[in-house]
């Protein structure tokens, strides 16, 4: 019991072991994963990226205004969710092109806020991309 009263005030009066993190940013490993960074230039658009995403934080879907790279011929458009995205570099090991079209970054995502409603834009974005992918499925068959 006194043990335990001696701890507290120790404690009560040491310096804290935690950082200051608003006020102290947090050094990074030099291993750390970030960010996924995309260049519209040296893409093939594969889609490959696309499909090794295991949380599905890229997209490329259709859009109205189509880039004027000539590789380009679907109408595609990049998209990345950097909220739903883990990190975890399997878009980039599955990219024909790492280091030039896709790659990964020690850049940290800032934090959403409220206002932005990043999953109501990025859900607004899947079903599009679903939708556009049935019909191509339905007009195959």
């Amino acid at each position: 019991m006194l043990r335990s009263l001696y701890l507290a005030l120790k404690n009560l009066f040491s310096k804290p072991q935690t950082i200051d993190y608003p006020l102290t940013p947090i050094p990074k490993d030099k291993e750390y994963r970030g960010l996924i960074e995309y260049s519209e230039e040296d893409c093939i658009y594969c889609l490959k990226c696309e499909k090794a995403c295991p949380p599905g934080a890229i997209l490329f879907a259709p859009t109205p205004n189509p880039s004027e790279n000539e590789k380009n011929k679907k109408g595609l458009e990049y998209n990345y969710n950097p909220y739903l995205c883990i990190y975890c570099g399997e878009c980039v090991r599955a990219c024909p092109k790492p280091e030039e079209a896709l790659w990964q970054s020690n850049k940290k995502q800032e934090v959403a806020l409220k206002e932005q409603e990043v999953n109501e834009k990025w859900f607004a974005l899947e079903k599009k991309h679903q939708a556009f992918y049935q019909a191509k499925r339905e007009s195959k068959s």
